[in-house]
């Protein structure tokens, strides 16, 4: 991916300043919000005795809680969409920055990935659990009906295309653009993707962080995004449905 400095002050400045406001209306200010909610954990009952709910009902009218959902999902699609807006307004074609038309070849390595970050995942989830560093975390209701299961699947690719469009490949492409080099900018993604996840204990920042590492080396190696999508939606639908079928069965994560 060529991407190239941008040297002109009033252009820079222009770049600095979309990236907060894209980081307030998107992922840094939910950063914040989950190092508040850690705090207040650790200063309330405890982190290992808070459990979180990571798609609860929204209301107990099934029309409210449906419409609340979607909406929840259009919000995630759009924000994915205005990375891409962004960049398609300063010159950036969509395929120049992997976000291109989806191919078979997407498909294995993001599968791969899946699996590469999904299971250590888990038992990072199960030892983070057990020394009291993670909340108990509810990835979804264990008696979700058929049509809720079919909206967790739409969060979930949600989420994949909201987060890895905007913090590995709208944040990357503008961070180079700043001149940063390349492993500053992993680093800045790998964090940036750790703090939001903070809400669930300082386990599931850590675990994050290093999902924002492999995600982010893949791309700078690649410029492909779609296989980070794949990868990123297939671990989110296998946590959401799984839990919802097989909740029974999962007390030894600390779920």
């Amino acid at each position: 991916m060529q991407v190239n400095r941008v040297d002109d002050p009033r252009e820079r400045r222009a770049i600095v300043v979309e990236i907060v406001l894209v980081a307030i209306f998107t992922f840094g200010f939910s950063g914040l919000s989950a190092i508040l909610s850690l705090i207040e954990m650790w200063v309330g009952a405890g982190v290992a005795e808070t459990t979180v709910a990571l798609n609860p009902e929204t209301s107990s009218h099934v029309a409210i809680d449906v419409a609340r959902e979607l909406m929840r999902i259009v919000k995630l699609f759009a924000i994915g969409a205005l990375g891409v807006y962004l960049l398609w307004r300063s010159g950036f074609r969509p395929s120049a920055w992997g976000i291109g038309r989806p191919t078979g070849r997407d498909l294995p390595p993001g599968l791969g990935l899946a699996a590469l970050i999904g299971l250590p995942g888990l038992a990072l989830v199960a030892a983070a659990s057990a020394f009291g560093f993670n909340a108990s975390l509810v990835p979804a209701s264990d008696d979700a009906p058929w049509w809720r299961i079919v909206l967790l699947c739409l969060v979930a690719v949600g989420n994949a295309v909201a987060e890895e469009v905007i913090v590995v490949g709208y944040l990357m492409v503008r961070l180079k653009q700043l001149g940063v080099r390349d492993g500053a900018s992993l680093a800045v993604s790998s964090l940036l993707r750790g703090s939001y996840h903070l809400y669930q204990g300082v386990g599931g920042g850590l675990g994050n962080v290093v999902m924002g590492l492999v995600f982010g080396r893949w791309y700078q190696k690649t410029s492909r995004l779609w296989p980070l999508i794949v990868a990123h939606g297939t671990i989110d639908i296998v946590a959401f449905v799984g839990y919802a079928l097989l909740s029974d069965h999962l007390g030894w994560l600390g779920l």
